[in-house]
């Protein structure tokens, strides 16, 4: 059947696969409700809401990283680690806004070529752990595995999986997906005034200098557009946004995939864009099976033990056709490990001649314990990783095309460094992640500037 998208070459629907044929593979890192009928109704009501994304913004959000894999564009995706339900709020949406529409500024004047813009939220709910189970005191509890399952509270009642949280979580991202459009439509993200996107507590920063002095360079250029031209820029006024999550919790993805008129297959229709966690990355395993179906722009995460050989089996089951646009790999490995880890696994899929997209995450491959119990990421560490990736692409001939960060725009204290040196009594000030450690506003800002410089670009 001809593909209905001019830019893009259609594929084949993938052999024996449904939106449940998952069911017939090994399920990690999925919860263990306690009544399978209940679990069942909870996923026939999901069936029946409305979908979260369109199958037109999907499309359109492969054809740009399609673009990306060229070089043509760069893509940011940012957000929390895990949302919670108690942070859909204006402030906490707006804010989380501001931050990646702050480094979108900051890319495209230093690297000089559009931004896609990609938010870890609308479904970020749920969470891979180490281990199913805590212990505390004796006391052994299932793991904290994001609101979409349990509450991080340790009792039995908060910890036992519950499903109608699934209900729950596809109302926020449903609320949060609205707010956000109703945002950018309404022209908060307006070229003309990047100056509204300033959070309340950033004047302190060391580095609010620098961007108010390129906010103030991008004003006067599309004040110098419109002069010349007589009128104003209007395609200014709004950018395109998208949403991603990792797909963790297939039973709750499974009854958003769906097929839509006009189009051929089947779409994830609770994101744009779904990724696969490392941990659920194997190549008989649940998740791989669901992902090779759907029609969806797909990203894996790829660690240090990944060989080149295990690598280009996962290529080949999730882009048999080798399509732009389907497949962004995202190698976290660790400031210590990428030299080692990632230049043969560039070489083996340059050689195979598939076409990816890759994306550096330094957060996750830089996680540590200090030493008064907290979990962090060191800036230096984070802002490593990444200049060492941008090195190692260029001279592999290879290329750089996105980062994927976890931050937010709270005031929060949770990574050590950056423009104001947080130490370790820093972090019990303003730590407030129930899982993982974020950027604040400004160590996400300073690692945009170190983005552009190791892009070659002059912020």
């Amino acid at each position: 059947m001809a593909s209905p998208d001019p830019d893009l070459q259609p594929v084949n629907l993938a052999e024996g696969w449904t939106p449940g044929s998952w069911r017939t593979r090994e399920a990690l890192q999925l919860p263990r409700y306690p009544d399978p009928r209940e679990l069942a109704a909870v996923e026939e009501e999901l069936r029946a809401l409305p979908p979260l994304v369109t199958s037109w913004e999907i499309l359109a959000l492969r054809q740009r990283i399609a673009e990306a894999q060229e070089g043509r564009c760069f893509l940011l995706q940012g957000g929390d680690c895990a949302e919670a339900f108690d942070g859909c709020t204006p402030e906490v949406i707006s804010n989380r806004l501001k931050v990646l529409l702050q480094m979108s500024l900051v890319l495209v004047h230093g690297l000089r070529k559009p931004v896609v813009r990609v938010g870890r939220f609308a479904g970020q709910y749920a969470k891979p752990r180490s281990a199913d189970t805590e212990t505390i005191d004796g006391v052994t509890l299932p793991s904290y595995r994001g609101d979409m399952v349990n509450a991080p509270a340790f009792t039995a009642a908060a910890r036992t999986p519950d499903p109608r949280r699934m209900i729950k979580a596809h109302a926020r991202s449903a609320m949060t997906m609205n707010f956000v459009r109703a945002l950018i439509d309404g022209g908060f993200a307006d070229l003309h005034h990047p100056e509204y996107w300033d959070l309340a507590w950033v004047g302190h920063s060391p580095l609010a200098a620098e961007y108010r002095r390129m906010v103030e360079q991008v004003a006067d250029s599309v004040h110098f557009m419109e002069t010349l031209s007589g009128e104003a820029v209007h395609n200014l006024r709004r950018v395109d946004f998208y949403t991603s999550h990792e797909a963790l919790l297939l039973p709750y993805e499974e009854p958003l995939t769906r097929q839509v008129p006009r189009h051929w297959g089947w779409f994830n229709l609770s994101t744009h864009f779904p990724w696969i966690g490392m941990r659920t990355a194997g190549l008989d395993g649940a998740h791989v099976e669901y992902f090779r179906g759907i029609r969806n722009p797909v990203a894996v995460k790829v660690g240090p033990s990944v060989t080149p050989d295990a690598l280009l089996r996962l290529v080949e089951v999730l882009n048999p056709g080798n399509e732009p646009g389907r497949l962004t790999l995202v190698h976290r490995m660790g400031a210590g490990r990428i030299g080692e880890c990632l230049p043969p696994l560039l070489k083996a899929v340059q050689r195979e001649g598939a076409r990816v997209l890759w994306v550096c995450d330094p957060m996750h491959g830089n996680t540590e314990n200090t030493s008064n119990g907290y979990k962090t990421r060191r800036f230096a560490n984070i802002a490593s990783e990444l200049e060492q990736a941008a090195e190692i692409h260029a001279a592999a001939g290879t290329r750089l095309g996105g980062v994927h960060l976890e931050l937010t725009g709270e005031d929060v204290t949770e990574c050590l460094g950056g423009a104001r040196e947080l130490t370790e009594r820093d972090l019990e000030r303003a730590y407030r992640s129930s899982v993982d450690p974020r950027l604040n506003y400004e160590q996400a800002l300073e690692l945009s500037m170190r983005i552009v410089r190791s892009q070659g670009g002059a912020p």
